[in-house]
């Protein structure tokens, strides 16, 4: 009977869809494991497909194909270590969301996901069928038990996986980021731990697919809860994790602990590391975005240059006559500090081609927002060009403050592929401008020290579309803003919880009636980088048509 078992962790970057690409990489986690002497080789949860592959899943062609991918894989991965990887699986007229273990040049076993998540990002209740409990698979003569992700916060998985004589856990997860959600992870693996008595493995995968970012950060707890190994954040990492046997059981030797950035860094990164990946793997090389001089379009250009490097960055000024000399400085500012190309690009001509083009149709009324938003979609209309001619996508700045209460011209500064700040409130896209400046990580491409000049943070914001204009003639200020939505947005408070916490409720009901009719605009918007759970897109579906109010 072996007493020391060698687990190879790979905590990898998978693509949605690219079976030969993702099975690619398994492979080399494998042959890395071959190398390091290893019983098992273990990738994360659906890492055959990607994650998190929605409907994509269902469609018998997709799921077939990766079936036969993870057979082929077998074969590949004959003679060596097993292999143990996520796939979806289908028989007898279900689909589950499987974890396949290879071995000798075959399929030797599958554990089928018990717990289905159906609540902010994940539709799984709709998408698979629930596994059965079971027991644990046998690698040689030690016997480990898997819980799928959600399985491992809830406790009768692993409950009747020690009962069946697992002798430690290996969790492979697809869990995606928000903001401290760590600590949720790590309290639930320390309570598995607790409660069996059995080392537990909690293995995650990176990168970003679509608005969600893997944040990987896998560790292994013994027993007594007590964190004997924990891998980076964000990093694709492969590491040798040795347990060995003991008169109590299977202890994990300690390892690496590596340092968790704190929250700012994190969504920091996040965010970078978003739009890298849905550049990349859509297949885009450079990234293009309008510079106002503002906090929101300076932040974008920050993460772009640190997500593809400056030479991938385009940034064009489009100034109009209400334009202020001092964004024009600041935008340029920024442009050098950063080391992008940058545009000037006026639209007073164009505007003023639109305005006569419109005059004898708007006779007889006065101007309003609809010539304040001709400028806007002008903008949206020369950068969409700029866009299609220079293969760029085009980036989005707007911040959730503003795309939460509908701050922002549809079809004109909303245009774009991506918006890496959607998820941010604008209170906190200033401190993350000074978080930026004063700080620099080897992961970032751009440059070091200060990018962003502090009259860009601290100057009132303005969209710039009328004379002397303020965010806060339209809209609170934004740090009272800021805390209604999070109330109202990220708690499902009600108008009454506002009020309780100091809001006045005229202001409270405004916001609220502003959430509501912009729903429509949430809809057309850019996909954006995840931060919470209630960021808008998956974690918040509303009807476009609601005709509720909140009278509380």
């Amino acid at each position: 009977m072996a007493d020391r078992f060698r687990v190879t962790l790979a905590q990898l970057n998978p693509s949605v869809g690219d079976l030969a690409g993702n099975a690619a990489k398994a492979r080399e986690a494998w042959a890395a494991g071959l190398a390091a002497g290893a019983d098992l080789v273990a990738l994360p949860e659906m890492f055959l497909t990607g994650y998190n592959t929605q409907d994509l899943v269902q469609k018998p062609v997709f799921h077939q194909a990766a079936m036969a991918a993870a057979a082929q894989l077998a074969q590949d991965c004959a003679a060596g270590p097993a292999l143990a990887i996520g796939c979806p699986w289908a028989e007898e007229g279900k689909l589950y969301n499987a974890y396949l273990i290879l071995k000798e040049g075959k399929i030797a076993s599958r554990c089928l996901k018990h717990h289905l998540p159906n609540e902010t990002v994940f539709d799984e209740m709709r998408i698979f069928d629930a596994g059965p409990l079971a027991g644990p698979y046998a690698v040689g003569d030690v016997r480990i038990g898997s819980p799928i992700c959600e399985d491992g916060w809830h406790e009768d998985v692993a409950e009747t996986l020690a009962e069946t004589g697992a002798e430690f856990l290996l969790i492979p997860n697809g869990s995606p980021y928000y903001r401290n959600k760590m600590e949720v992870r790590q309290n639930h693996t320390v309570a598995r731990a607790v409660e069996t008595g059995l080392p537990v493995i909690y293995l995650n995968m990176v990168g970003g697919q679509d608005d969600q970012v893997f944040d990987g950060g896998s560790f292994v707890l013994n027993p007594d809860g007590a964190l004997a190994l924990q891998m980076p954040v964000f990093d694709e990492v492969i590491t040798q994790l040795d347990l060995i046997r003991t008169e109590a059981g299977w202890r994990a030797v300690e390892g690496e602990k590596a340092h968790l950035p704190d929250s700012w860094e994190q969504d920091y990164r996040v965010m970078v590391e978003s739009l890298r990946d849905y550049m990349g793997k859509t297949g885009f090389k450079k990234a293009l975005l309008g510079l106002s001089g503002g906090v929101d379009s300076a932040i974008v250009a920050a993460i772009a240059v640190d997500a593809i490097g400056a030479e991938n960055v385009r940034c064009a000024m489009l100034p109009s006559e209400y334009t202020s000399r001092e964004s024009l400085e600041d935008a340029e500012a920024v442009a050098k500090a950063l080391g992008v190309h940058y545009d000037y690009v006026p639209i007073a001509e164009g505007r003023s081609a639109i305005s006569n083009t419109l005059a004898p149709l708007f006779a007889g009324y006065d101007e309003d927002l609809t010539e304040e938003n001709i400028q806007s979609r002008l903008r949206g209309l020369l950068l969409m060009a700029m866009s299609n001619k220079f293969g760029e996508m085009l980036l989005t700045t707007g911040n959730k403050s503003e795309v939460a209460v509908g701050y922002a011209t549809i079809y004109g500064d909303m245009n774009g592929g991506y918006n890496p700040i959607k998820d941010m409130y604008k209170t906190r896209v200033f401190e993350t401008c000074r978080w930026r400046n004063a700080n620099h990580r080897p992961w970032m491409m751009g440059p070091v020290g200060e990018v962003i000049r502090p009259n860009v943070i601290d100057k009132p914001p303005s969209a710039e579309l009328r004379e002397d204009q303020k965010d806060s003639d339209s809209l609170p200020d934004y740090p009272e803003l800021d805390a209604i939505l999070e109330i109202l947005v990220d708690q499902d408070g009600s108008v009454a919880d506002c009020v309780a916490r100091g809001f006045a409720r005229e202001t409270v009901k405004r916001v609220e009636h502003l959430i509501y009719i912009s729903e429509y605009k949430r809809y057309q918007s850019a996909p954006g980088a995840r931060l919470s759970p209630r960021a808008f897109w998956l974690d918040r579906r509303y009807p476009i048509v609601n005709r509720f109010r909140d009278m509380s």
